[in-house]
């Protein structure tokens, strides 16, 4: 049945086949797993028996980020082939197939700055981005409000690659919890998905993490697991930490996890925000350098017409810079050493 549905189990391909929409369908696999497509890159796997976990994997928000697209393209063809088996209720997100069929970060705006509602502000639902956005939050909220009565745990794992290559191949950004401590817990897998480098984020944002983190109170994170490159020529062996990682959590597996030590951990806090004013705004460093590269006090990072961006404490590190990112956009972020000792649940 699946492959009448779903020719050779490929869902990545149907999806990328069908950009602009999929007719949903529902069947059930031998194993009890009752398989939904909701849309285009929208699918969900309900098993027989759940556990308490509800768990969102997103990917492709990012068009030209492949390699969270080929991890995510991998669990859910084995999952239709019955090669894992769903113990939690599972929804798994391919974000924007317009753009990875362009092979392009976006077609016309930023998806991932799109979200809690951001998609309907200003000039309102004026491309296929925001379009996109919109129904995103519609079926994560679906998703959610459709669980089991009970005590449940909320989980978004959103997954990229950067820009830059990184001085920590693998960081996460755990968006703001407005006070809420952060999980323990959570920190454990993301070092069990070879993540030890973690930013934790003190203000409100539109990415897809924080929205359900702030919307959903799922623990989310946007996690970003190295650099971007074209489809087939990921290595990868280099994920085989996260690959595992997700397929235990996933089939209620155990989870290889140390318990947390600050020690083995690089945390980071933002320090301030450097957001692109004019057309003239300019990185005054290579384009190969690397997120969390830090310069001495007072190096020039970046000017924007007559205003200088300096480093300004010892420590401060890049993260993120992006000089072709639209006027009133976040071009950069600068990150200094945080510790999380007596603040976490």
């Amino acid at each position: 049945m699946s492959q009448q549905l779903i020719p050779n189990d490929d869902f990545l391909r149907h999806t990328l086949n069908n950009p602009t929409g999929l007719s949903p369908c529902e069947f059930r696999l031998d194993n009890g797993v009752t398989v939904q497509v909701w849309d285009t890159g929208v699918i969900c796997f309900e098993p027989a028996t759940a556990g308490d976990k509800d768990i969102v994997l997103s990917c492709g928000v990012h068009g030209n980020e492949t390699a969270p697209i080929e991890i995510c393209a991998e669990l859910v063809q084995d999952i239709l082939q019955q090669k894992l088996a769903p113990k939690q209720r599972t929804l798994v997100l391919i974000g924007n197939p317009a753009a990875i069929n362009g092979g392009k970060r976006e077609v016309e705006e930023n998806l991932n700055r799109l979200f809690s509602g951001h998609h309907s502000k200003g000039a309102g639902l004026i491309n296929d981005e925001r379009k996109r956005a919109l129904a995103l939050e519609q079926y994560v909220t679906r998703f959610y409000q459709q669980a089991p009565n009970g005590t449940r745990k909320r989980y978004l794992y959103d997954l990229h690659t950067a820009i830059r290559g990184s001085r920590f191949e693998k960081f996460a950004v755990y968006p703001f919890l407005h006070g809420k401590p952060w999980q323990k817990n959570q920190l454990e897998f993301l070092q069990a998905c070879g993540v030890s480098t973690v930013l934790l984020m003190q203000t409100a944002a539109s990415t897809f993490s924080y929205y359900a983190s702030n919307t959903h109170g799922a623990d989310a994170f946007t996690i970003e697991l190295g650099k971007v490159r074209p489809f087939g020529q990921n290595d990868m062996n280099r994920f085989s930490e996260v690959r595992t990682s997700l397929r235990a959590l996933v089939a209620d597996a155990a989870l290889k996890t140390q318990d947390f030590d600050e020690a083995n951990f690089h945390l980071y806090e933002v320090y301030r925000s450097i957001h692109k004013q004019t057309q003239d705004f300019k990185l005054h460093f290579a384009d190969d350098v690397e997120n969390f590269t830090t310069y001495p006090v007072g190096t020039l990072l970046a000017t924007d017409g007559d205003t200088e961006y300096r480093v300004e404490q010892e420590g401060e590190a890049l993260i993120f810079p992006n000089a072709k990112v639209a006027v009133g956009q976040r071009a950069m972020l600068m990150v200094i050493p945080r510790s999380v000792k007596g603040q976490l649940a």
